[in-house]
């Protein structure tokens, strides 16, 4: 399974919502709280991007040479409709400086100093040392998960179906029109994970996994075929 620190700067590198927490800030627009760019320098500080007329950045260059704790807080909701859509959560908690000269003009780089982090997901509570943070590197499949599920769903949803024949006992029936409906809720280079939704709204999920880790869209599309392959049988 991927380790926290890699799930938690898959979230961190992916496209979910995130918002940046000053104690005692207050704004007018929730937005103005969201980052437009994250990344990850390689002592493992975010870079967040915002504008430079931003609540933010003012207050992380009014307090230059003070610390100015902050909060970066990470929502992943499931890119499909699925009954419990929130994936899990993530934090990110340090001290918060401006960076000139990194951004574009009207625009300002903000550098949140690694303090401690934990996330909430699908595996579980855990918290996340500095180090293994600086360490992890991204799932490979971080920029094309949602795209990916979003197609299993729409275009392979009789494949998907026939996941349930993997599921041994739970499986209540082998037959078509009682199936539960098979949701591909995640993906990683590890496996697929599927929301089972039954009669009556009750689900649970299942895990596939791979082989071998996959390391891009070609080796993904072969241990997808082996799975449904493996069901098939």
């Amino acid at each position: 399974m991927p380790s926290a620190a890699e799930r938690t700067r898959t979230l961190v590198q992916s496209t979910c919502s995130a918002v940046l927490l000053v104690p005692g800030l207050s704004v007018v627009h929730p937005d103005q709280l969201m980052p437009d760019s994250r990344s990850v320098g390689p002592e493992g500080d975010l870079f967040l991007g915002f504008p430079a007329d931003s609540p933010l950045v003012r207050a992380a260059t009014h307090a230059q040479g003070d610390e100015l704790t902050a909060v970066l807080e990470i929502t992943d909701v499931a890119p499909v409709s699925v009954p419990h859509r929130i994936r899990g959560r993530a934090r990110v908690a340090g001290w918060l400086t401006s960076v000139p000269g990194l951004a574009q003009p009207g625009r300002m780089m903000l550098r949140l100093e690694f303090g401690d982090a934990s996330i909430d997901d699908l595996w579980g509570y855990e918290e996340v040392e500095p180090e293994d943070f600086r360490d992890a590197v991204a799932d490979p499949m971080v920029d094309h998960e949602a795209e990916l599920l979003q197609h299993l769903h729409a275009a392979h949803g009789e494949q998907m179906a026939t996941l349930s024949a993997l599921l041994g006992e739970r499986a209540e029936c082998d037959c078509p029109e009682n199936r539960p409906q098979a949701v591909p809720v995640a993906l990683d280079r590890f496996g697929l994970r599927v929301r089972f939704v039954e009669g009556g709204g009750a689900c649970f999920d299942a895990r596939f996994e791979f082989p071998e880790p996959v390391r891009d869209i070609a080796e993904l599309r072969r241990a997808m075929h082996t799975l449904f392959e493996a069901a098939a049988c």
